[in-house]
């Protein structure tokens, strides 16, 4: 397996443009239990039949696209369906359809989410009309991408799938297009089902994960890496904020300015990431995929290339191979250029598939 700084040092040799694709089969739905694969422990490898975990998972479900946040002045809202719709058709241009391996959601993700945020938070967004059981359904994604990877039916997944949830806390209402926290649902449930002991949870959006950092902020089971702006909203994130008691160190927040280039996104991977991941030594590995960090993105303003996504994307897969037995779960968070975000993700997924 290649290194992260050999990888790098091939510069741009192959990981876009893998081929050309037609509609995936729609996943299956919250209340049809999913697949049920033979789990390894913790510290083994993941594998299935008797053979090692190969395979990138997606989940996608149909009904990603019945939420729809109101209007702003008239304008359609930056966090909409055609987010879904435009990445379901740029995978489909690319012939990933022929290579992804749809998974089933998990059939029941409310103990799970009420695991994380407070009944009263629960019960404000189960009120909100379709969109509350949207929300539900992408945790339910989130949690049958875990399923998979952790019992060794895939090495790795990608989640297609909103509402996004790294804003989410316990206010009972949408925060920054959120209404639950996916990752630090998935995280915990990745512990408490599987047993695994040190998460990794790496954040490339172009705001701050909030809601995430303050679930894990003094957890030593977890490692959160964010890269963000920092000005931006929800105007948390300074770098100074590291975690506390027994999470002393595990919170890092890396700003990068408004015009941040690949070379700003990856010099920060270098100095801050890899050295508290050789510390910390993680079994799972998640990534809240934002790719409102993207160029001419509608919220952000970073300069980041396509390019760089599928780089990320390989270091957190050689990451994971080092560490955890390949065991990554991918996660949609923002991104509202249209076409930018579905470019981005593409990249995203056919480094996935190349692990």
């Amino acid at each position: 397996m290649p290194t992260r700084r050999h990888f790098i040092s091939a510069s741009a040799k192959g990981l876009l443009g893998l081929g050309a694709i037609p509609a995936f089969a729609q996943s299956s739905t919250v209340g049809q239990p999913p697949t049920v694969w033979p789990i390894s422990a913790p510290g083994q490898s993941a594998t299935h039949g008797g053979r090692q975990a190969t395979g990138t998972g997606l989940i996608y479900d149909a009904r990603y696209l019945d939420h729809v946040l109101p209007n702003r002045q008239g304008e359609p809202h930056p966090e909409r369906p055609l987010r879904l719709v435009r990445m379901m058709e740029v995978f489909a241009e690319r012939g990933l359809d022929q290579e992804l391996i749809p998974l089933s959601v998990l059939a029941d993700p409310m103990s799970a989410i009420r695991s994380l945020h407070s009944p009263e938070h629960v019960e404000s967004v189960r009120r909100i009309e379709v969109t509350g059981p949207v929300a539900e359904l992408a945790v339910a994604g989130a949690l049958g991408a875990v399923d998979a990877v952790a019992s060794g039916q895939v090495k790795n997944a990608f989640c297609a799938s909103r509402p996004p949830g790294h804003h989410a806390n316990n206010t009972g209402r949408e925060e920054g297009f959120c209404f639950y926290s996916n990752a630090a649902i998935a995280t915990r449930y990745a512990q408490r089902v599987y047993g695994f002991e040190r998460v990794l949870i790496i954040d490339w959006d172009y705001h701050h994960g909030n809601g995430t950092q303050n679930a894990f902020y003094d957890d030593p089971s977890v490692l959160f890496f964010s890269t963000h702006d920092w000005q931006a909203y929800p105007g948390t994130g300074d770098p100074s904020l590291t975690g506390e008691g027994e999470g002393s160190g595990l919170n890092i927040n890396a700003h990068l300015d408004c015009g941040a280039r690949d070379v700003d996104m990856l010099r920060h991977w270098d100095a801050k990431l890899l050295s508290a991941v050789s510390g910390f030594r993680p079994d799972f590995i998640i990534v809240s995929a934002g790719f409102d960090s993207r160029r001419d993105d509608l919220l952000g303003c970073f300069d980041l290339t396509d390019d760089v996504f599928g780089r990320m994307t390989r270091t957190a897969m050689d990451l994971a191979d080092e560490y955890a037995e390949g065991r990554l779960v991918s996660l949609l968070e923002g991104g509202y250029n249209v076409e930018g975000s579905a470019l981005a993700a593409a990249a995203h997924v056919e480094a996935l598939l190349l692990g």
